[in-house]
């Protein structure tokens, strides 16, 4: 049996898991008010609270931290990188203290479980970061050649439905044509080929579907000059984009259940949320033409897809194209445990960032 130590932190929670093997034993979660967060200048700078904070956790729970066999952090913004189980690094550590793809509440992942897991030693490991790029060349391509696609999305889940569906259908993933959609506070539609994610639309900014809390792609002469107006400072624009996009900019929420509920009673609401299933709908088409329309199953993730009214509609559109399965939230932990399994039951070799 191996016991984990699985760490996801998010901007104002540390997220915990403890496993014993793929069986969860216990699960926290430890928030952050804005007070205590405010007083550091950077993301990186919290690391000694937040890991006092998750040692204190454990000690009270009757943890004993020497009780574990890998310690499994949450993957940040690196470099872009091919899919895997990653050993947390010097270098590795490195670069997600000096925010080398932005800075994020994820970076401290990867930090915080080398910090512990040194103290012990134990191996310590991040798995399939949102910086997973496994993209064709052909997809890089924007029409602007200083703008190349990039690949940022939901990275650490898709890959674990994904791997799911295959056993749970009695094939390998690299033998699949999928395409998978996670809808959470954004929105990501990739193409599943031989084992790669070799297209998908760019979750963070600027590509795709609009969702919760995030624009997608905008007509871009009209986003110029919006920019050239001088009624909006960068951080601004950034925030309709990220943060004030989608449902919150329309309907001032950015909780799909009260989307849900406004349609009922008010046309605007009603637009909306069918503009955003339409939207959805036409990014899961266009990966079909990726697969040039081959395509085994689709797959439905992510918390909105607790919805069957999301996920009906959904299946009304696209259900022509592929069949449909559905996992819906995110189980964010169990998949970090799974990566750091396949490792340490010598299923994977770890990968060296």
């Amino acid at each position: 049996m191996i016991k984990s130590l699985i760490i996801n932190p998010g901007s104002t929670s540390t997220k915990l898991g403890i496993f014993e093997d793929e069986t969860l034993v216990s699960e926290e979660t430890l928030r952050h008010s804005t007070e205590e967060i405010s007083q550091f200048e950077k993301i990186v700078d919290q690391m000694g609270f937040r890991k006092n904070l998750i040692l204190n956790f454990l000690k009270e729970s009757g943890q004993d931290i020497k009780s574990f066999n890998v310690i499994v952090g949450r993957g940040g913004l690196l470099k872009p990188i091919p899919s895997g189980t990653y050993a947390v690094t010097d270098a590795l550590v490195e670069d997600l203290k000096n925010a080398v793809g932005g800075e994020h509440a994820s970076n401290l992942g990867g930090i915080l479980a080398k910090s512990i897991a040194d103290e012990i030693g134990v191996p310590s490991y991040i798995v399939d970061p949102v910086v997973v790029d496994e993209l064709d060349d052909v997809a890089r391509i924007s029409g602007v050649p200083e703008l190349p696609r990039v690949s940022i999305f939901h990275a650490l889940n898709q890959k674990a439905v994904a791997k799911r569906y295959a056993k749970e259908s009695g094939k390998k993933y690299e033998d699949l044509n999928l395409i998978v959609v996670h809808m959470g506070g954004g929105v990501s539609v990739g193409a599943h080929r031989d084992g790669k994610v070799v297209d998908v639309f760019n979750a963070l900014s600027g590509d795709g579907a609009f969702s919760p809390e995030r624009a997608g792609a905008v007509p871009p002469g009209a986003l110029v000059e919006m920019c050239f107006s001088g009624k909006y400072t960068q951080a601004e624009i950034k925030k309709k984009l990220i943060g004030n996009g989608g449902f919150n900019a329309y309907l001032g929420t950015n909780d799909a259940r009260d989307v849900l509920k406004m349609r009922e009673t008010d046309s605007k609401a009603s637009l909306v949320y069918d503009a955003f299933i339409y939207q959805v709908c036409k990014d899961i088409g266009a990966q079909a033409t990726v697969l040039k329309g081959k395509v085994d199953q689709i797959i439905i993730t992510g918390g909105i897809s607790y919805s069957d009214i999301v996920t009906n509609d959904i299946k009304d559109r696209v259900g022509f194209i592929a069949p449909i399965t559905i996992y819906p939230g995110e189980d964010e932990l169990l998949a970090l445990a799974q990566g750091a399994l396949r490792v340490m039951n010598k299923e994977e070799e770890a990968m060296i960032y």
